[in-house]
């Protein structure tokens, strides 16, 4: 393990972005918003910018960069160019191992998803900040990543990284920086900050999410009175922005955009929260009521997922909290629906 002071890091991608070091053609981070400071989205690397690597996880999810919001899809657009995405966070490396196992699989491989994933180094950076609806610690998730990178920074102090590598790629990274920036030793001392500075911002995590703490037993989701779910959509408009922000939602409309002689098929992203969503050629659509729309996404998140994947859909990174046009919390739907006592069979639901 090493350690790489700020200043030779940002350097180093800025070289790059510039000089296509390890034949990187684009260098993609965190910036902070030019209207708020509250505001992390993913951007071109460039210098004079201001990024912000090691805060929380930005207002778009690390998904739109592999699956986007709408691309052609025949004739495939498949391309090898490489990219290095920087300050990914545990929530989104969690999510994308879902897109994987959803995308990539014995039965389906989306070639587009598959391509990107090959070509893309990434560097995952610890949470040092977390924001108001941060609560990957209610799904067993942690504000700093375990696995799923390729190359990790802790940040010690104002000036230190600690760096770990995760894979093959993130060691061929490692090595390039080597040769192409100044990098230390670690020290004993630098683990034990490196962990110090860990265990206090999940203290402040859990702190936060006191209120929201539930049971993990998530069938109660579905054998849970379908009046309660009335209840708790009342305030939902369906306008899917809790969808189209959320890290696992991978639902697709294909349209034909066929022109002349060449056949051309454009997809893009879908929600179940529309009325339209899934609806046939005479009309019938399969939940025609708000609230079963809305009840679905819960149970796709925590129980469908997880039948299907082996895990659930759910990363806590509090984004749909956050673009809720109906003020809903999410982490207090959870929560109340878990906890009432009138239930019925799940076979009757």
């Amino acid at each position: 393990m090493k350690i790489i002071e700020k200043a030779a890091l940002f350097d180093f991608l800025t070289r790059c972005q510039k000089e296509n070091l390890g034949d990187f053609k684009q260098v993609i981070a965190p910036r902070r918003s030019d209207k708020s400071d509250d505001v992390l989205f993913f951007d071109n690397w460039r210098e004079g910018a201001e990024f912000v690597i090691d805060s929380y996880r930005t207002i778009d999810p690390l998904r739109m960069l592999f699956y986007m919001a709408r691309e052609r899809i025949l004739p495939a657009m498949t391309s090898d160019e490489k990219w290095l995405i920087v300050g990914v966070k545990a929530c989104d490396l969690q999510a994308l191992e879902v897109l994987d196992k959803a995308l990539i699989n014995a039965d389906f491989v989306d070639p587009l998803y598959e391509d990107r994933r090959k070509n893309v180094t990434i560097i995952s950076a610890d949470c040092n900040e977390i924001a108001p609806t941060c609560h990957c610690n209610l799904v067993n998730g942690r504000p700093y990543a375990t696995k799923n990178f390729d190359l990790n920074l802790t940040r010690l102090d104002t000036k230190y990284y600690h760096l770990e590598v995760g894979s093959e790629k993130g060691q061929e990274l490692l090595d390039l920086m080597q040769k192409n920036a100044k990098i230390s030793r670690n020290l004993e001392d630098d683990l034990n900050t490196r962990d110090e500075n860990r265990k206090a911002i999940e203290k402040r995590l859990i702190l936060q999410n006191k209120q929201y703490e539930r049971s993990q037993q998530y069938e109660k989701l579905k054998a849970t009175d379908l009046t309660k779910w009335v209840d708790e959509a009342f305030t939902c408009c369906g306008c899917g922005g809790c969808t189209n922000i959320c890290p696992t939602c991978y639902c697709l409309i294909l349209n034909d955009e066929t022109s002349g002689e060449i056949f051309t098929k454009d997809r893009s992203t879908d929600t179940c929260q529309l009325h339209g969503y899934a609806r046939v050629a005479g009309g019938a659509t399969p939940r025609p009521k708000m609230f079963e729309r809305f009840r679905n996404r819960y149970l796709c998140k925590f129980s469908y997922m997880q039948s299907n994947f082996g895990m659930i859909g759910c990363t806590g990174c509090g984004r749909c909290i956050e673009v809720c046009a109906g003020k809903i919390e999410f982490r207090e739907v959870v929560k109340r629906i878990m906890s009432f006592e009138n239930v019925r069979e799940a076979a009757n639901v």
